[in-house]
């Protein structure tokens, strides 16, 4: 098994993370087509980033991200300048092979003057919380949401 590679998807290369992140957000606007993703990540107002990991292909060309990391750097009161991590997956052929621990190797070093990593997880999502809490993430918080209808909000 080879050593996956991690690098940032900029401009028309964030299309190379679509088929990973639609496994993840299949009911997200912004995963609608390779162009509309690009679209959003390029529009975003609070500099989301994207990473992807690949295997090498048979001339040396990747053709998709076997996995993503859509992340922002922010700063907050109570940790300080993080790297937040909003998506983290790897398609399922490519589970099992390193892809999610490259990427979250990269999210960890301190490259961008991070204090510390953070993610959100699903309740749900019991395989990636085994994998998240082998790499030496801990559980340091619940997160409470309420989905606001903005229908007849004023801006």
């Amino acid at each position: 098994m080879s050593t996956p590679t991690v690098r940032e998807l900029t401009g028309p290369d964030v299309a190379l993370a679509h088929a990973a992140l639609l496994e993840l957000r299949p009911h997200s606007p912004a995963m609608t087509s390779p162009a509309a993703l690009q679209a959003w990540v390029e529009a975003h107002p609070d500099g989301y980033r994207l990473m992807g990991s690949f295997e090498d292909g048979p001339d040396g060309e990747d053709t998709q991200a076997a996995a993503a990391l859509g992340f922002r750097v922010m700063t907050t009161l109570y940790r300080g300048r993080q790297l937040y991590t909003d998506d983290l997956v790897t398609l399922p052929l490519a589970r099992g092979q390193g892809h999610a621990r490259a990427l979250l190797a990269w999210a960890e070093a301190r490259r961008l003057g991070c204090a510390s990593v953070e993610l959100d997880s699903g309740v749900q999502r019991y395989a990636a919380h085994r994998q998240y809490l082998k790499f030496g993430l801990d559980i340091t918080s619940h997160h409470f949401g309420k989905v606001l209808d903005v229908s007849g909000a004023r801006a």
